[in-house]
């Protein structure tokens, strides 16, 4: 599939098809926070990993007393770069290293925010993942038609929507039943 260069998923979700072998992606969301000819960069929303946000606090050496706060989930963002930690947002808030995607997603990669997190002063939504997912120049156009479903940015999906109905969820928006899909076969909208 030829991807014209001005055409950009960033801040579009992929929903893996089942044809997906791979178990690092499969049935994952992936949330595209970069989209280019040079390569795409995104986080896996859906994938909680077997250590709650305590754990990160603890290896940060950062006091918390918020149960609520160190019970949360950490998320694996992708199999890149596994040590480093993103925290997906709204709203924008003041914090170093953050990059606003859109009137409701902010990622932000600098500890502050996990400090403020960690003593209940984060903001209300946030996802922490580590790691990220990353496409070289075209792969991921290439990769389209048989390895992703795209479909469009929902707040409510990446905030409130429970992981493990997230794969099943998401296509939903355009109609599509994952389920139904031919798992030999590809789709995209």
């Amino acid at each position: 599939m030829a991807i014209d260069a001005n055409f950009s998923l960033r801040g579009q979700l992929l929903v893996a098809m089942p044809s997906i072998a791979d178990e690092a992606f499969e049935h994952t969301v992936i949330y595209v926070c970069e989209h280019q000819p040079e390569g795409a960069v995104g986080l896996i929303i859906n994938q909680p990993l077997p250590y709650e946000l305590g754990f990160m606090f603890d290896q940060l050496q950062i006091k918390s007393d918020s149960k609520k706060q160190k019970a949360k989930p950490l998320l694996f963002g992708g199999p890149v770069q596994p040590e480093r930690g993103f925290v997906i947002h709204r709203p924008f808030g003041d914090w170093r290293s953050s990059l606003t995607l859109g009137d409701d997603v902010t990622i932000t990669t600098s500890n502050d925010i996990i400090r403020a997190i960690a003593c209940d002063d984060g903001p209300e939504d946030a996802l922490v993942a580590l790691g990220f997912v990353a496409w070289g120049a075209g792969q991921l156009d290439k990769e389209i038609e048989a390895k992703w479903l795209v479909c469009p940015y929902d707040a409510r999906l990446l905030y409130e929507v429970p992981f493990d109905k997230r794969w099943e969820e998401t296509p939903l928006g355009i109609g599509v039943d994952i389920h139904q899909l031919i798992s030999t076969g590809g789709g995209h909208a």
